[in-house]
Formats: C-alpha cells, sequence, structure tokens
C-alpha cells in the first residue's frame, strides 16, 4: 500500500512553479556543444506551447520520453518514426553527454533532447500539447524511506493530463514488481485516465503489443535473467 504521507505530499518542490536547477556538474556545460538539439533545464521550459512552431515547424504528432537512459529506444523510435516529433529527457550529466554525442549523428532532427526533469512536464509543455509519454523501466527507489522519490504519484499524473490532447496515452514498461504494483494502485485511485492494457508478463501475454515490439538496454538485461517485463497503458479520459 502507498504511505498516505507520501500520497499527499503535493507539495514537491520540483513541481513548483518556483523551482530552480542547481548544479555545478562540468557535463552541464560540454553538453553546450550539441546546442543546436540539446536543451538543458529552464532552457525548454521557453518553449511551452511552442514546441510544434519554432522547434519542430510542423503539426506532426508530439512524443515525450522520460528517463531516456542510453537513449536506444529514442533512436531507433526516432528513425523508424521521421512523421512524428520525439523529445527525450534525463536528467542524469554524463549519460546525456554521451547520449548527445550519438544523436548528434542521426540527420533526421526530428527530436529534441533535453537535460531535465520529469517532474516539469507541465511547464514544458502546454495543454494539450502531448501526444504520447513513455515511461520506460524507471529507477525504482526500491528502499521505503525513497518511495517518496518515485516519479509515479498523484502530482506526475495531473501534469500528464495537462500536457495530453484527449485521449494521450502514458505507456509504461518495467521489470521492477514493487514499483509496478505501487503504479497500478496510483493509476486505480485517479479517474483521469482509463488503464487500457496491464500486464505482468508483457511478452507472454501481449506479443504483438507495441511495448513488445523492441527492447531498450535494461530490458535485454532483464529478459536474459528471466525477469518479467510488466507494463501498463493509460488513455486520457477528457
Amino acid at each position: 500500500m502507498i504511505n498516505d504521507r507520501i500520497k499527499e505530499n503535493l507539495d514537491n518542490y520540483c513541481y513548483r512553479e518556483d523551482f530552480k536547477y542547481s548544479h555545478k556538474n562540468p557535463y552541464h556545460e560540454k553538453l553546450s556543444v550539441f546546442d543546436d538539439f540539446v536543451l538543458r533545464d529552464e532552457q525548454s521550459e521557453a518553449l511551452k506551447g511552442k514546441w510544434h512552431q519554432e522547434i519542430f515547424h510542423n503539426k506532426n504528432p508530439l512524443d515525450v520520453e522520460i528517463g531516456t537512459g542510453f537513449g536506444h529506444f529514442m533512436q531507433e523510435y526516432c528513425e523508424q518514426n521521421p512523421e512524428r516529433n520525439f523529445v527525450g529527457l534525463d536528467h542524469r550529466f554524463k549519460r546525456s553527454f554521451a547520449l548527445a554525442r550519438r544523436l548528434s549523428k542521426i540527420e533526421n532532427k526530428n527530436f529534441r533532447y533535453l537535460r531535465g526533469r520529469g517532474e516539469r512536464l507541465e511547464f514544458i509543455f502546454e495543454e494539450n500539447e502531448v501526444d504520447q509519454v513513455f515511461y520506460f523501466f524507471p529507477d525504482p527507489w526500491p528502499k521505503a524511506r525513497h518511495n517518496k522519490k518515485r516519479l509515479f504519484q498523484r502530482p506526475f499524473i495531473d501534469a500528464s493530463y495537462k500536457v495530453l490532447r484527449p485521449g494521450g496515452k502514458i505507456l509504461i514498461k518495467t521489470d521492477h514488481e514493487a514499483y509496478f504494483e505501487w503504479m497500478v494502485e496510483v493509476a486505480q485511485k485517479q479517474d483521469l485516465f482509463k488503464i487500457t492494457h496491464l500486464s505482468r508478463d508483457l511478452r507472454e501475454e501481449h506479443p504483438e503489443h507495441f511495448l513488445a515490439s523492441f527492447e531498450t538496454k535494461f530490458e535485454k538485461i532483464f529478459l536474459s535473467q528471466g525477469v518479467l517485463i510488466k507494463s501498463m497503458v493509460l488513455e486520457s479520459l477528457k
């Protein structure tokens, strides 16, 4: 069960309008080499409501991935779906730099990469600006005292609902049983989205589903260890 104190912690600083990024990591400045497609910290928030007009210069669907990790899904998806716009974001510095270096080699720039936080969705995107949100193999923060750091809580649900268009989706995959049950419980206690897909063994139960059509770097490791992949899709009810 989700601790009520954690569930009601809606004043998370990362969700507040006065939030400010603060760091001294050297990779922050190194990322400036890729300024043609990388946005750092608050830079992306100046583009709220302007992604289609000023960045992609088209009206194509916009997909967002929270926690791009090593970027294998982002690279593959962008190359296979040139008719869609893509924004990937992660807050890890060194990993972000390594990914940006690989992304720089892709000719079709139907994407942007953000060094930022998933909690800032409603400050990065305008209402109804996003078509899909991908959330794959997030940090499960398994220790009870760290559960409050999990992204998938009611404030994130509310923010996702704001930025997603009517019928927009949140697509989720994870290896972690406890975090998955946490996410299912959160999803079942809200009325902004309906659960259209739910599986505790994606590969066995839904081999033809979109979520089973690719493997992230982490996913390949988990599958080789015999770990079952859990998945869920939420669809906006607005």
